[in-house]
């Protein structure tokens, strides 16, 4: 039997779900798929497999089978399993979320800036999903906080990046976006300022992303593609504003930091992003009146100039596509007039 692990992770630094791999010796005398992934996977209940089979994040040679599946030499037996993010419980918080829509299926969010996605070290409250948490409840007040859908985040974006995110209400809806995630398939458009006048009115930047290798918070690009995972972003300039430009990143994979770390690589760091070197003047003049500008800039956006605009996937229960907008949000559409402003001024 050979074994394949794989970890998936979307826009952060922790993974949602990890895949594994199996291939089936010849020999292998047939036995029922659920008691011998069991045998094979440390930890996991016969019942947890069971419900996974039921919701589809269980494959073999590419098709859903059920429990009582017997193996056979060569079977390729995919396995998804949800990993816990770091927290033990899940409290439910008021909080005012922008719902963009929900159904019995799925909820899609407006995530605004400077709130994490998911509790863990250090932010244990104020998260979306403790609010997300006491919205279930309080419409279903029968609901047992323990029994609360967490398997519905399949994917996130970073604290201060703001837009769009899907949730899933129901395990089998997990199970449906978590593959078009897995597939590449889930539309999403970001827009971002970033420093500098990018060459290109349009481009693709396919460089592999790690973790930094003297910083492990941060990641990096490594273009040799020996290290790290395969990325692919996809840009567009929709605005020139001097010393900054306005795009719009379209991303094929969903690597953690891509369009930050991307960007950076072909000389373009996004602006405000303190993490990545964007808090500081990277293109423009020497003199105090500029600085003034930039550090007002800075004060109007206080973080990265990133909006997750457009999301769009197949409905898990419908079957068509949907697809949702979100405008951008004050703090970067005001930072973007003053740019503009400045542009105006430069050119009278």
């Amino acid at each position: 039997m050979s074994e394949e692990l794989e970890v998936f992770a979307e826009d952060q630094n922790e993974a949602l779900y990890e895949k594994s791999t199996f291939i089936i010796d010849k020999g292998q005398e047939p036995t029922r798929i659920d008691k011998w992934l069991q045998a094979r996977i440390e930890g996991i209940t016969r019942n947890k497999i069971q419900n996974g089979i039921d919701n589809g994040f269980l494959t073999v040679n590419g098709k859903v089978v059920k429990s009582n599946y017997r193996t056979r030499p060569g079977d390729e037996v995919v396995y998804m399993s949800f990993i816990n993010p770091d927290y033990t419980e899940l409290k439910p918080e008021p909080m005012n979320l922008d719902i963009v829509y929900e159904d019995d299926a799925v909820m899609v969010i407006n995530k605004p800036a400077n709130m994490v996605v998911h509790p863990g070290i250090g932010n244990y409250t104020g998260t979306l999903l403790n609010g997300v948490a006491h919205h279930l409840l309080s419409q279903n007040p029968e609901l047992n906080e323990e029994l609360l859908p967490r398997f519905g985040l399949v994917h996130r974006i970073d604290k201060n990046t703001t837009g769009l995110i899907v949730l899933a209400k129901t395990p089998e809806a997990a199970s449906h976006l978590a593959k078009q995630f897995f597939n590449h398939t889930v539309e999403r458009k970001y827009i971002a300022l970033v420093w500098g006048d990018v060459a290109q009115n349009e481009g693709t930047i396919e460089a592999h992303i790690a973790r930094h290798k003297q910083h492990r918070k941060m990641f990096d690009a490594y273009p040799e593609g020996e290290t790290g995972k395969h990325a692919i972003t996809h840009y567009k300039v929709l605005e020139r504003l001097n010393y900054v430009s306005l795009v719009s990143c379209v991303l094929e994979t969903g690597r953690t930091h891509q369009i930050r770390v991307h960007m950076k690589y072909i000389g373009h760091t996004l602006f405000n992003d303190w993490e990545y070197g964007g808090d500081r003047i990277l293109k423009g003049t020497i003199y105090t009146k500029y600085k003034q500008f930039v550090d007002n800039c800075f004060e109007i956006c206080p973080r990265c100039a990133l909006h997750a605009a457009t999301l769009g996937f197949i409905h898990p229960t419908t079957g068509e596509k949907i697809v949702f907008e979100s405008d951008v949000p004050k703090d970067m559409q005001g930072v973007i007039e003053k740019w503009r402003g400045y542009k105006a001024a430069a050119h009278t």
